[in-house]
């Protein structure tokens, strides 16, 4: 196949629901010329309560179904699946495949002042300790606050955004936080950034928040150049699939809020 055929190809993204479309729309606003293909697993979410060999299961399977439709490069827009299984997927795919955890880091070091890191994501992200290893490679004194937050995903697919629960919940993951003084506080889940009003409340302005959508899709732009596999002089902006392994109620409403946008037609597949 020639470079350009492979350059039109759609990139595959998938997440275990929603939260995936804040890298998304990262990908859309750096990458304008490009289709993406999104799935979102919503049949078997939560993937952070899961085991490590379950969610490589899950993800292999959506790797395989991406990659039955022709994508030219897959993003892992999950921070469970990342941990678990990016090292996995990129052994086995014939595509390029990116995760968000390694941006995320670089995103976090680059912010912070005093090296007081925070951390708060999906039981199996904080136990992989994925972050907590890359940011010690990179800072070995770096002091770090993980804590685990099993229940925010759930909320954030609820809409239960401003709910005073959600409030309330998020306060006690953040209190150790606030405790040990951190000045960068890593959201490592994709669902998480729609929270960020809600975090900078608690937390203050002098903290920053970091998520990795946006530099995942740094590090796929600059993938996508160095293979020749980017798209250009597209005369419109290039089109979102939206594939889901089931279809909750409140799914377009959200996902318009993810992405910023309205979206069209969504699909109901089988992944398996």
């Amino acid at each position: 196949m020639k470079k350009t055929e492979s350059s039109a190809r759609p990139v595959g993204a998938f997440d275990s629901g929603v939260g995936g479309l804040t890298v998304v729309k990262a990908m859309r606003e750096m990458l304008p010329d490009e289709d993406i293909l999104y799935l979102g697993d919503f049949a078997r979410l939560p993937y952070g309560n899961k085991s490590p060999d379950t969610i490589i299961r899950y993800s292999r399977e959506n790797l395989a179904y991406l990659q039955g439709h022709s994508v030219k490069a897959v993003v892992v827009a999950c921070n469970t699946a990342s941990a678990h299984a990016l090292s996995v997927l990129q052994k086995e795919a014939d595509v390029p495949v990116i995760g968000v955890i390694a941006p995320g880091v670089e995103a976090a070091l680059a912010a912070s002042r005093n090296r007081r890191i925070g951390i708060i994501g999906t039981q199996g992200t904080i136990q992989s300790e994925a972050y907590q290893n890359l940011i010690r490679r990179s800072e070995p004194e770096a002091v770090i606050t993980a804590v685990a937050a099993p229940l925010l995903a759930s909320l954030v697919e609820e809409d239960w955004l401003s709910h005073p629960a959600t409030k309330l919940i998020l306060e006690e993951y953040l209190a150790p936080m606030k405790a040990a003084r951190v000045d960068t506080v890593v959201l490592a889940c994709t669902h998480y950034p729609l929270l960020k009003p809600l975090a900078r409340e608690l937390l203050g302005p002098d903290v920053v928040l970091v998520d990795s959508a946006q530099n995942a899709a740094t590090a796929l732009a600059r993938q996508l150049e160095s293979l020749g596999l980017k798209r250009h002089s597209q005369k419109e902006t290039g089109q979102i699939t939206i594939c889901v392994t089931d279809l909750p109620s409140q799914f377009s409403r959200l996902a318009e809020r993810f992405l910023g946008q309205k979206i069209g037609e969504i699909r109901r597949v089988t992944v398996s």
